[in-house]
């Protein structure tokens, strides 16, 4: 399987990046602020804190009313995704940046170092669906 490196281009399909678009175009002395995504009222969010130590997937996942971010903190992960149920349309990414992942993505994440760290926003109510695929 081909892991590929993170960007705004070939993530869109699954998500966000969480990153600050066109940041050479804005103020070189003033702090810049984008909300990257906003939630309709009704919806809490809670942040949680994930030590990943898993080196295989044998599930994925996916919250059918939530985003979540996955932003990650320390060690070298990989983000598996896919849009649909089928094994060969699961893609991988290196978790080096911070990304947001829309509603119904499948996912699961595996570290490959002993473990890393990863921060996670969610909807406080966050339903979850497991796809076994082993």
């Amino acid at each position: 399987m081909i892991i590929n490196n993170i960007n705004s281009s070939n993530f869109k399909k699954y998500g966000w990046v969480i990153e600050y678009p066109d940041k050479a175009q804005g103020s070189k002395t003033k702090n810049l602020f984008r909300i990257v995504l906003k939630e309709p009222k009704g919806f809490g969010w809670r942040i949680a804190y994930l030590i990943v130590r898993d080196k295989a997937v044998n599930k994925l996942e996916q919250h059918p009313q939530s985003y979540e971010s996955f932003e990650p903190v320390k060690g070298r992960s990989v983000l598996f995704v896919a849009q649909a149920k089928d094994p060969k349309k699961i893609k991988s990414f290196y978790l080096d940046k911070p990304v947001i992942l829309k509603k119904k993505i499948w996912h699961a994440i595996v570290t490959l170092t002993n473990e890393s760290e990863v921060k996670i926003t969610e909807n406080s109510q966050v339903k979850c669906v497991y796809w076994q695929i082993r």
